[in-house]
C-alpha cells in the first residue's frame, strides 16, 4: 500500500507525502471529505460511535485523526478521554480549535504522531477507531498490528472506509463521478492538485469488503465484521482483541 501520490517526489515515501499534502489542503479538508462522500460521512460516523458505544469503553483513540470530526462524536460514548493522533499538524490545529469551541479539552487530547508506530503502551485503551484514513497508511498491516497492540483485551477496533460501490447502476455512477465530477469539484475547493487526484485513486487501491476484513485477520483480531453503508459507497469494519 505504498503508492507514490501523483505529481509528487517519488524519492519521498509515501507517509512523507500524506502529511504534506494533507498539511497543504487542511484548511479544505472537512468541505473536501463531505464532497467525497456526497455529503453523507456525517451520517457514516454517527454509526461508528453507535458501534463503539455499545462497548462502553473508558480510553478510546482516533488514529489519523484528521481535523478530529469523529474524536469529537466519540464524545456521545461517554468515554472519559478520547486521545487523536495524526500526522498533519496543520489537520490537527484546526480540530484543536473545535475542540476548544466545543470545550471538551478536558475529554479530548490530539497530537502529532505515526499510525505506524503508536506511542502508547500495550492494552492502553478499550476501543479504536480510524475513520477515511486506513488507506493512507504506507503500511497498512502495521498500522492495523499497532492499533491491535494498544487494545486491552476484548477492546474494539472500528474501521470507516470508502470502498467502490459493486452493483449496477451504482457502481458506473460513482465510476462516472470520480472520473469525471470529482476532479472538477477538486479544483474548486483545493489548490492543491493531489489532493482531487489522491483520493479516488485511494480508494480504487484500497483492498475492501472480504479483503481488509482477512488483513485485519491477519494482523490479530477476531470476530471481524462489515457493514456495507449507502450502496456500497463505504464500509464499517469492526474486529476484536
Amino acid at each position: 500500500m505504498a503508492t507514490v501520490l501523483p505529481n509528487s517526489n517519488n524519492s519521498d515515501s509515501k507517509k512523507v507525502q500524506v502529511e504534506g499534502m494533507f498539511d497543504s489542503i487542511a484548511t479544505h479538508y472537512d468541505l473536501l471529505n463531505h464532497t467525497l462522500s456526497l455529503n453523507i460521512d456525517k451520517i457514516w460516523r454517527r454509526k461508528v460511535v453507535k458501534i463503539v458505544g455499545k462497548y462502553a469503553p473508558t480510553r478510546v483513540l482516533d488514529v489519523a485523526t484528521g481535523t478530529a470530526d469523529l474524536a469529537i462524536a466519540l464524545t456521545k460514548t461517554q468515554a472519559k478521554q478520547i486521545v487523536g493522533i495524526d500526522l498533519s499538524e496543520n489537520m490537527l490545529a484546526i480540530g484543536r480549535e473545535k475542540v476548544a469551541k466545543r470545550g471538551l479539552q478536558n475529554i479530548i487530547g490530539l497530537q502529532k504522531g505515526d499510525a505506524e508506530n503508536l506511542p502508547f503502551a500495550d492494552g492502553e485503551f478499550d476501543a479504536t477507531t480510524v475513520s477515511f484514513g486506513a488507506r493512507n497508511f504506507e503500511n497498512l498491516e502495521a498500522g492495523l498490528k499497532q492499533m491491535h497492540r494498544i487494545l486491552a483485551k476484548d477492546g474494539v477496533c472500528v474501521v470507516l472506509e470508502f470502498t467502490m460501490p459493486r452493483r449496477f447502476p451504482v457502481k458506473q455512477l460513482y465510476k462516472f463521478y470520480f472520473k469525471y465530477i470529482l476532479p472538477v469539484i477538486g479544483r474548486m475547493v483545493s489548490n492543491d492538485d493531489r489532493a482531487y487526484t489522491y483520493l479516488p485513486e485511494s480508494v480504487q487501491a484500497f483492498p475492501q469488503y472480504d479483503n481488509f476484513a482477512d488483513i485485519m485477520l491477519r494482523c490479530g483480531f477476531s470476530n471481524v465484521t462489515y457493514k456495507v453503508l449507502s450502496m456500497g459507497i463505504a464500509a464499517i469494519y469492526i474486529g476484536r482483541k
